[in-house]
């Protein structure tokens, strides 16, 4: 049983995001999925989506606050419950694009950690990406990651 269980007042995890955010929640997960969030994997995300048509309209300041939120909704909602909301609010026609730069952020580094292997598998069964399409997306990823 919670502390706010039987009042009346309780705890707010509702939170609604637009398409742009949801697909920047992926990517947030993709590069915090190992528990760690460096300054090189921050970059990185954020030169993977300011080349996107989807975010190219979006000033630095906007894009920060985004961050901000979708941070705030990690500590909030806890990991899991943030990928939720994030699929959730994914547009369909997002679905192949966003498993393919979460599966690219992953790999960048040149390591798969079992945290990152698992979101990927979420990603992979929730976003309803067809086998043979994740396996040329991850295929396609390992070979642009080697050098």
């Amino acid at each position: 049983m919670g502390l706010f269980d039987k009042l009346s007042i309780r705890t707010q995890n509702d939170v609604t995001l637009s398409p742009a955010e949801a697909f920047a929640a992926i990517t947030l997960a993709s590069v915090a999925a190992d528990g760690y969030l460096t300054d090189e994997e921050i970059q990185t995300m954020m030169a993977s989506l300011s080349r996107m048509h989807l975010f190219r309209s979006y000033p630095n300041d906007v894009i920060r606050r985004m961050f901000d939120k979708l941070c705030g909704m990690i500590k909030r909602q806890g990991f899991d419950d943030f990928i939720k909301t994030a699929i959730a609010a994914l547009p369909h026609d997002l679905y192949d694009t966003a498993f393919a730069v979460a599966t690219d952020l992953i790999l960048a580094d040149g390591q798969v950690t079992k945290e990152e292997e698992d979101l990927l598998n979420v990603l992979w069964s929730n976003l309803e990406i067809p086998d043979e399409t994740a396996r040329s997306i991850v295929n396609v990823m390992i070979i642009k990651n080697k050098g």
